[in-house]
């Protein structure tokens, strides 16, 4: 039986273990990541590939803005093409509240540094004539998108040449401390020693957290994505609603992306997530509603993938709150594919300097020792049956 030793262990090759390990070894540390199937193949390359700050609540943007500057740099840094597009992120509003509340949120977010061009029905026909329904618009001229089918890969090969050990294939079975060393035993019968943990393990986190006396109540729920053929470029921006009835981007070759809310059932044992045929008729009828000229596109595929989800929609990144050098970034909410670089780079910091820049407040995962508020659009999000019983009930 090999034992591998290493000064940090990551469970967990997606985007947010595969930029922590890149991070790690930029600073000098020794890093062994273990991944139980194929990396980048869960959430992290199934999303919709948005790059978005806008719509983030307030207290992530010190987060997400430090992320974007390093998707702006991917090819330099990691020598391979994210199909990084600088797209912008429109987001529009059906009516006077909601149009309020981007005027609201572009008022709350400047302060950090983030600058939102806001324009009415009239500003929004000028520009994007196609567009139909829509009675304000926000508009992030920073925000961007891109491939997640090859940027967790892209980001682990580039953790490889810097020195990382970068195991795919290797599930985790069992994880202990010992005489102040973590000690993870894998299906291989490898054994991997390491000073320090990273829990970047997903939908399945919660296992490791438990090891150690922790938890939160996070259950896993798919995301529905469809593409369209090609048609001729015409929408320049990524767009998504108010209310998340609406997403949808076109990418330069010429489909249109999809995906919207309610999230559906995902099976974390099986790794099946479906999508109801239901779900796909009624995303292209409000897709056509919205963007006439889309009405008679066909949809040539859908898939969907396995997420954590937490009911206040936030993730859990930080220290634990029982185990000396055990961090965890895990439950994105959907949410965490603009963050990956930003989280992987705060990691490194906690993990090498003890400390970090970027705030974190708001994440720990210490906040689920009591009960724990929804977040106001928590429930509107997922499919009715996969909901977790509501808090107290």
């Amino acid at each position: 039986m090999s034992t591998i030793r290493s000064e940090v262990a990551i469970v967990g090759g997606g985007l947010m273990g595969s930029w922590t390990a890149y991070f790690l070894r930029k600073r000098g540390r020794s890093v062994t990541l273990a991944e139980k199937g194929v990396i980048g193949a869960q959430a992290s390359g199934v999303n919709f590939g948005n790059l978005r700050i806008q719509g983030r609540v307030l207290h992530q943007l010190p987060l997400s803005l430090r992320a974007h500057e390093y998707w702006e740099r991917f090819e330099e840094l990691t020598g391979e093409s994210c199909e990084f597009t600088p797209t912008g992120h429109l987001r529009i509003a059906f009516n006077a509240k909601e149009a309020a509340a981007l005027e609201e949120y572009a008022a709350s977010a400047r302060p950090h540094g983030l600058a939102l061009e806001l324009m009415d029905q009239a500003g929004l026909r000028r520009r994007w004539p196609w567009l139909a329904k829509a009675v304000a618009g926000s508009f992030s001229a920073r925000d961007a998108a891109a491939n997640p089918r090859v940027t967790a890969t892209a980001v682990a090969r580039a953790a490889r040449a810097l020195g990382a050990e970068i195991l795919d294939g290797t599930r985790v079975t069992a994880i202990e401390r010992v005489n102040g060393r973590f000690r993870l035993s894998t299906e291989s019968g490898a054994v991997i020693e390491s000073e320090v943990l990273v829990n970047a393990a997903g939908a399945w986190a919660n296992d490791i957290a438990q090891c150690f006396g922790e938890s939160a109540p996070i259950f896993a729920a798919g995301p529905a994505q469809f593409v369209t053929e090609a048609l001729p470029y015409f929408i320049e921006p990524s767009v998504q609603s108010v209310d998340g009835s609406a997403i949808f981007r076109q990418v330069p070759r010429g489909n249109v992306v999809v995906a919207g809310y309610p999230r559906g059932s995902s099976d974390p044992v099986a790794n099946r997530a479906p999508v109801a045929p239901r779900k796909t008729v009624a995303h292209m009828q409000g897709l056509g509603e919205l963007v006439p000229a889309l009405a008679a596109c066909h949809i040539i595929r859908v898939w969907s993938g396995i997420e954590g989800y937490l009911p206040d929609m936030l993730p859990v990144i930080g220290p634990s709150g029982t185990t000396q050098g055990l961090f965890h970034a895990f439950a994105f909410c959907g949410h965490g594919f603009q963050l990956a670089p930003g989280v992987g780079l705060v990691l490194s910091e906690l993990i090498v300097d003890g400390k970090s820049p970027t705030p974190l407040g708001g994440f720990e995962i210490t906040r689920f020792k009591s009960a724990t508020e929804e977040a106001a659009q928590f429930r509107r999000e997922f499919d009715t049956s996969m909901l977790p019983a509501r808090p107290g009930a």
